[in-house]
């Protein structure tokens, strides 16, 4: 481990002189990667320095031992030193852990009404709901692209894309079925009813992983539907995308121009591309090994939402938690970082390290 935190260390320091070069700042491209890489490194390099310099506190304080009026002061040193050290250590090999490729990338996620008709529908809505003030709550940018709504306002499906920093990161594990148990509202008998409504979280593609040729691309347009004024009825501005050769189809009737319309259809397409393309790489690696928080496969139930009793349960790692309320205004982070810890911790069980 450390012949390779002293390539690490090289790197980064690489990244900084060539970061000093004005010509790099001419190419937005490189800029952008450089960046990205230093900020990847900084946290490893950052946390050896400081092994490094809790390692010589201890050496110092096993130094200090020798001295009889120093021994009792030396012994508190060379403890907290100690624990400086294996802290230190396994926060290193958390950081060391093979980074998610996809980790810095934007999100497209969709969500669909599942079993439980009206009620399966109104509960993706109040994922959508949810989501919503996560990303707000994050300082992210949330811009629904498609929404196909109930009368009642529930959500029969929906794509949202989602920038900001650490998305993919935090909502990867969102992808599969959320259950739902409690009295709807249009049930007079005040019966509990299990309803449920999927989430596939897909990391949005950039230009140059996926290549679409364009007459493989039919394009459609249509009047949009659902809340919009005298504009929805008059303009067939809605846009509809079907990839001939996967049979994808893709829809956006959120932007009042065409134009604005296709762009997100397309972001979409790509996006919806490259997760197949994703799964088919990733395929073997599942089957011979599952991570403790699921495959992230959009069939699996990986959490229950109990209205009457207020808990949530994530059934992947069997977390509870009696925070319903918070959880649906978006306070996520409590569970999230479970998800986050659990596949961090099988990882090092695995002993995966870069």
């Amino acid at each position: 481990m450390l012949e390779k935190l002293k390539e690490l260390a090289l790197r980064h320091e690489d990244l900084e002189a060539q970061l000093a070069d004005p010509a790099v700042y001419n190419d937005a491209a490189r800029l952008r990667t450089i960046n990205r890489e230093l900020k990847e490194l900084g946290p490893i390099v950052e946390t050896w320095h400081a092994m490094e310099q809790a390692e010589q506190r201890r050496a110092g304080a096993e130094e200090l031992l020798r001295d009889p009026d120093l021994r009792e002061l030396a012994q508190e040193e060379l403890s907290a030193a100690k624990a400086e050290l294996e802290r230190l250590q396994e926060e290193l090999k958390i950081l060391l852990l093979p980074k998610d490729p996809n980790d810095s990338r934007n999100v497209i996620m969709e969500l669909r009404g599942g079993v439980g008709g009206e009620e399966g529908a109104l509960f993706a809505a109040s994922l959508l709901r949810m989501y919503t003030m996560y990303a707000q709550n994050r300082g992210w940018k949330l811009d629904i692209v498609n929404l196909n709504e109930t009368e009642l306002g529930g959500v029969k499906e929906c794509s949202v894309l989602i920038e900001g920093e650490g998305a993919w990161s935090r909502l990867k594990f969102e992808s599969g079925v959320h259950r739902v148990q409690r009295v709807p509202e249009t049930e007079s008998g005040g019966r509990i009813h299990t309803s449920a409504a999927t989430v596939a979280v897909l990391p949005e593609a950039d230009e140059v992983d996926v290549e679409i040729d364009p007459t493989d691309i039919e394009m459609q347009v249509y009047r949009a539907s659902g809340a919009g004024g005298q504009h929805v009825n008059k303009t067939s501005s809605a846009v509809r995308l079907i990839h001939r050769p996967t049979g994808v189809v893709v829809e956006c009737q959120q932007e009042r121009s065409q134009f604005q319309n296709r762009d997100k259809a397309m972001r979409l397409l790509a996006s919806r591309l490259y997760e197949m393309e994703q799964a088919k790489q990733d395929a073997d690696i599942a089957s011979q090994r599952k991570s403790q928080v699921g495959s992230g496969d959009r069939s699996e139930r990986i959490r229950t939402y109990n209205f009457p009793q207020g808990r949530v349960t994530d059934h992947r790692i069997g977390l509870t938690l009696y925070k319903l309320d918070a959880i649906m205004d978006g306070g996520l982070d409590e569970l999230i970082d479970a998800l986050v810890t659990a596949d961090q911790a099988e990882k090092l069980k695995q002993g995966e390290l870069t």
